[in-house]
């Protein structure tokens, strides 16, 4: 039965999970101890035990993909004409995606409840007072202060306090003037990165098998302490993160094609149809890497020109719903715990959201690590994510989907500025 069990699909698993802790949960006793230590305690150490290895990724994953993605555009030539705008697209999409999550947040304010933080519904322990003066202290009154953290004095301090915009900002810097240097130290230095990222890869791998047993300990512990209530906001968040991906995947990136690609939109979804329904399933813009450039040449009419350097690109740095998803999650974990984060803070979060989805890594859930180090970065507890670990799967699953589609409407305007005329205009 066990062995069946691990045979299933992550996501399988993680469903059965989250059923077991809400049972798990329902019939915990605070007064009932096991070695002298109460189930509720137990719960509290798995999912604990589970994010401390989720923030344990968080600096070397970060810095090795943004350094080999950077460092790979430059390398392959792609400082060019055809890069240039490849750039202007992936970041601009990405910023009105990050955008339409802080429009969701106005409108659904999942993070509270007949007008209170829900704090007290879904579980939260820590003293929200302390939370508070936490995120006030970085609070940047003067916007200056926000691009004053892009250069840090001190790297490895920045990255151990957990002000990552000025590591990141190093490691786009380091990226880009690895591809500038010379013989034999480039390729050392490449191949010295590329390992770092793939064991970190192999690492996040590792971690999230055990993502049912966190998500276990993590969601039975907030059943046993506050009940069902507890998911009414978090059924309000996963409205809040669909309605979001949705907008931009259904209206958003359709104008972009209807009106500046030339394309139909209808006709381009049903030609990217087999590796939108791949991206879904299997939630890793990289499995789906091979099959979208495939729909897009043979399908979409898209030459092999544009798709060799566009969409490979793209599955390493345009993660628009990925963006989207990390600005949804910080700010309704701040709504939830009653804090009220400045305008400047907000900013913050769309940079972080910008430039962290460059640096994640095409596979199952990575968006979770950068979610960690922006929680940090703006002084709200990482331990908070385990909120949204029960609906993450499935929020995976429709964010890599769009992640993927902006990618292939992305080539389709590459290819349209090339002077290409596609067959699926209107």
């Amino acid at each position: 039965m066990f062995k069946q069990l691990l045979r299933l699909k992550l996501h399988w698993q993680i469903l059965i999970a989250i059923l077991l802790a809400i049972v798990a949960g329902t019939v915990a006793d605070k007064n009932v101890a096991i070695l002298g230590i109460n189930s509720i305690d137990i719960y509290a150490f798995i999912g604990a035990l589970f994010l401390n290895a989720l923030k344990m990724l968080v600096v070397p994953l970060v810095v090795s993909s943004i350094i080999v993605g950077v460092a790979g555009i430059g390398s392959a030539g792609g400082v060019g004409r055809m890069g240039l705008k490849t750039m202007v697209y992936f970041m601009s999409t990405t910023l009105i995606a990050a955008l339409v999550g802080l429009l969701m947040m106005k409108i659904f304010s999942p993070g509270m409840i007949d007008g209170l933080p829900a704090k007290e519904i879904i579980g939260l322990t820590a003293d929200a007072a302390q939370i508070t003066a936490k995120a006030q202290g970085k609070d940047t009154s003067d916007l200056v202060e926000v691009f004053l953290r892009m250069v840090p004095a001190n790297v490895v301090a920045a990255a151990a306090e957990g002000e990552m915009l000025g590591l990141i900002m190093f490691s786009l810097l380091f990226g880009y003037f690895l591809a500038r240097i010379g013989e034999p130290y480039a390729e050392t230095q490449y191949a010295f990165w590329q390992g770092t990222l793939q064991i970190m890869m192999r690492i996040t791998d590792l971690v999230m098998r055990f993502a049912p047993l966190g998500v276990f300990g993590l969601v039975a512990k907030v059943v046993a302490v506050s009940g069902l209530a507890a998911f009414k906001p978090l059924a309000v968040f996963f409205v809040t993160v669909l309605s979001g991906l949705a907008l931009h995947m259904f209206v958003v990136l359709p104008l972009i094609l209807k009106f500046i690609a030339k394309v139909s939109p209808i006709r381009h979804l049903r030609a990217m149809s087999p590796a939108l329904l791949t991206a879904f399933s299997t939630s890793s813009s990289s499995a789906t890497l091979p099959l979208n450039m495939d729909c897009a040449e043979k399908n979409a009419g898209i030459s092999n020109r544009v798709v060799s350097f566009v969409l490979p690109l793209g599955a390493t740095i345009n993660m628009d719903g990925t963006a989207l998803y990390e600005c949804v999650v910080v700010l309704f974990i701040a709504q939830a715990y009653g804090v009220d984060l400045s305008v400047a803070q907000q900013i913050m979060i769309v940079i972080l959201a910008l430039l962290t989805s460059i640096g994640v890594a095409g596979i199952p859930a990575a968006s979770l690590v950068a979610i960690a180090m922006i929680l940090t970065s703006v002084g709200l507890p990482a331990e908070a994510i385990g909120l949204v670990l029960a609906v993450d799967r499935v929020l995976d699953m429709c964010r890599t989907t769009v992640n993927v589609y902006s990618d292939s409407v992305g080539a389709s305007v590459i290819a349209r500025s090339e002077g290409e005329i596609s067959h699926l205009r209107d």
